[in-house]
C-alpha cells in the first residue's frame, strides 16, 4: 500500500473532511474513467462518480485499512455503474472524447480512420451485457488482475475468466468485418 494511503486512511478514520477532499482530488479521474467506460456518456459518468464518493464517505467505517484505497473506490464505482445499468437508464453512445492517435503528425485520413475505429469499438463495448462490459473494463482498461476483478465484482475467479473469454469472443464476432 502506498505510504500516502496510510496517512490518508488514518486521517479519514478520524473523520477528517480535508483528507476526504484529498482522496477525491487524487482519485477522481480514475473513478470518472471507470464510470465513463461503463455508462457511455459524461453526464451519467459524473453522476456515478459523485455517487461513488458519497458511498465511500458513508461506508468508510467498513473499509479494510490494510488495503489500498483506489481499488476499493473502483469497486464501489463498478457497483454503482452495474446498479445503474440494471435499471431502465437508456444506454447512450459514448461521447466523442477520443484519444489521440499515436502518430504525432497524422494525416487527415489517418485521424478519420482512427476515430471511426475507436467509435466502433466503443459502440460495441457499450452494447455488451453489463457483466461482460465489467470484466473487459477492469481487465483491459484498468489493468486489474483476474483475482482483483473477482474481488471487485464479488464473483468466483472461474466466472471472471469465463465471462472475459465470452466477452472477448462476442467483441471479436461483432468486429469481424474489420479484419483484413
Amino acid at each position: 500500500m502506498p505510504e500516502n494511503d496510510r496517512d490518508l486512511i488514518q486521517r479519514l478514520s478520524r473523520g477528517d473532511q480535508d483528507a476526504f477532499a484529498e482522496l477525491i482530488r487524487q482519485t477522481q479521474s480514475a473513478v470518472f474513467n471507470v464510470a465513463y467506460r461503463f455508462l457511455g456518456n459524461v453526464h451519467d459518468a459524473e453522476d456515478a462518480a459523485q455517487e461513488t464518493f458519497l458511498r465511500a464517505w458513508r461506508f468508510f467505517d467498513k473499509f479494510n485499512a490494510d488495503r489500498a484505497l483506489a481499488p476499493w473506490l473502483k469497486r464501489i464505482c463498478v457497483n454503482v455503474c452495474l446498479n445503474r445499468l440494471g435499471t431502465d437508464h437508456p444506454l447512450l453512445p459514448l461521447d466523442d472524447e477520443l484519444a489521440q492517435p499515436p502518430d504525432p503528425n497524422p494525416g487527415p485520413e489517418s485521424v478519420t480512420a482512427h476515430r471511426a475505429l475507436e467509435h466502433r469499438l466503443r459502440t460495441e463495448l457499450t452494447g455488451l451485457p453489463p457483466r461482460y462490459r465489467a470484466v473487459i473494463e477492469l481487465r483491459h482498461f484498468q489493468d486489474c488482475s483476474y483475482e482483483e476483478i473477482a474481488e471487485t465484482l464479488h464473483r468466483p475467479l472461474s466466472d471472471v475468466k469465463s465471462d472475459l473469454y465470452r466477452a472477448r469472443k462476442l467483441l471479436a464476432d461483432r468486429l469481424k468485418d474489420l479484419r483484413p
